[in-house]
């Protein structure tokens, strides 16, 4: 090992991970099912395979398998962006004038600018082998959308986008690229579903939100022979895929010696900061290692630091299962903020008893701070971090100015899951001034979750 660990550690080819890590199989509580919203009862894997791949069905129902092997078309897409490098970050170091060390794995290296192209072409992989003709999905930021856009473009897929409106109207460049790789992009709520048009009734001049384009999305696969449903988080499967972020990092990690005590990432679904603990997580539930994890959510979003944990439905309509996690209630209608892919009202069934449990903890951050974060970022770091991902950023300085107080020596590392060149309406909001925090009342939340289903052993 050098004395000085590098700028960047970037993994060969041959250390991309061959399998992805299931941290179920180590958790001594398990996620709980999925339940069928009629009966109650789990959903089974005839129940959920009209909506989703049957191979994902099998990956999202699986709570036993670790280590789940990656098919060699699926590595060979990753080799053209993967590994992806771990970064040192040492001007924000400098600039802060802290002890601390601080990391950052580097997801914004492909077209999609951001993580989610790791589950987007497993997802369509798995739907081109079962000979299905396309796909449908909703996005929110529009990183998802963009990913699974150019996935489904390599495999000759169709690719259907419902996006949450006020992303739509917020950032048509995204929308653009989305389009420029064949996909059709719906602004969601719609007048094209069924769904659509309740929610538009029911909530007119709605900004829509992730369960509303949700809803839209599952309606429009289920009609749609040759068509599955594909979602870009909260699901087990799309945690699993994101692991290949938080194996290269500990791989990267080991390599040099270095042992993070604080693993940081932003919350909205779940994807991101699932991929990047998870195999932390392992070692910790296995008695091998110990740290601090904490997910940051937005202030006007605060679904663990301010939901219930219940079951509740995964979309606005309610014609998802129901999941057990930390939820504002599916009619939780969430402010038009500029981290659109953070705007859900749920969590990952996952993470959400990782919680529960302890393992992690959670915070919610202002809008404002956070875009003060990502420039303070972007001036000495060089890179435009994407509003979702600046929440990490929020914390990782707040925890790297505690180290100034205190004098302690931690080494943080926290997941910079996308750039954020596409965001620049949010960026000139923040430069002139007229950006705002908005923070739901106790009634706002409690209205949201007055739609959670009450029935025996859910617990309101």
């Amino acid at each position: 090992m050098s004395d000085k660990i590098p700028y960047k550690i970037y993994l060969s080819e041959n250390e991309l991970p061959s399998s992805w890590y299931n941290v179920r199989a180590d958790m001594k509580n398990k996620p709980a099912p999925l339940l069928n919203p009629g009966t109650h009862k789990p959903m089974t894997f005839d129940e959920l395979r009209p909506v989703f791949c049957d191979e994902l069905v099998k990956q999202e129902l699986d709570d036993t398998t670790a280590n789940i092997a990656i098919p060699d078309e699926i590595r060979e897409f990753y080799r053209m962006y993967r590994p992806s490098p771990l970064v040192r970050a040492y001007c924000l170091e400098k600039k802060l004038g802290t002890p601390a060390k601080i990391y950052y794995k580097f997801e914004g290296n492909n077209t999609s600018g951001s993580h989610k192209l790791n589950s987007a072409i497993a997802q369509a992989y798995y739907a081109k082998k079962q000979g299905l003709k396309g796909v449908t999905t909703e996005t929110g930021a529009g990183q998802w959308g963009t990913a699974l856009s150019m996935a489904c473009s390599y495999f000759d897929l169709d690719c259907q986008v419902y996006m949450v409106k006020c992303s739509y109207e917020q950032k048509p460049f995204r929308r653009e690229v989305m389009r420029t790789y064949g996909a059709s992009v719906t602004p969601s709520p719609s007048n094209t579903t069924e769904v659509g048009k309740k929610i538009l009734a029911e909530f007119p001049g709605t900004n829509g939100s992730l369960g509303c384009a949700i809803s839209e999305a599952v309606e429009a696969a289920t009609k749609q022979e040759g068509y599955r449903y594909v979602l870009g988080s909260v699901l087990n499967q799309v945690l699993l895929h994101q692991t290949v972020i938080g194996l290269e990092t500990m791989t990267a990690m080991d390599k040099y010696g270095i042992k993070p005590d604080v693993i940081i990432g932003c919350a909205g679904g779940g994807s991101n900061l699932g991929g990047l603990i998870s195999p932390f997580m392992g070692r910790k539930l296995r008695g091998e290692a110990d740290y601090q994890f904490i997910a940051v959510e937005p202030a006007s979003c605060p679904s663990l630091t301010r939901g219930k944990f219940v079951y509740d439905f995964c979309d606005t309509g309610h014609v998802c299962p129901l999941a057990k996690m930390y939820t504002l209630g599916s009619e939780f209608m969430p402010s038009p903020s500029h981290a659109g892919g953070l705007r859900y009202h749920g969590m990952s069934t996952i993470l959400s008893q990782l919680y529960d449990d302890r393992l992690i903890e959670a915070r919610s951050v202002e809008q404002t701070s956070v875009f003060a974060a990502a420039q303070q970022f972007a001036r000495v770091e060089g890179i435009l971090p994407a509003p979702e991902s600046s929440h990490a950023i929020r914390v990782a300085i707040d925890e790297a100015l505690k180290c100034k107080e205190t004098g302690e020596e931690k080494t943080i590392l926290f997941g910079l899951t996308g750039t954020g060149y596409f965001d620049m309406y949010a960026y000139q909001a923040f430069n002139d001034g007229t950006m705002s925090d908005y923070i739901p009342t106790d009634a706002d939340i409690q209205k949201g979750l007055a739609g959670v289903p009450r029935f025996e052993g859910n617990n309101i």
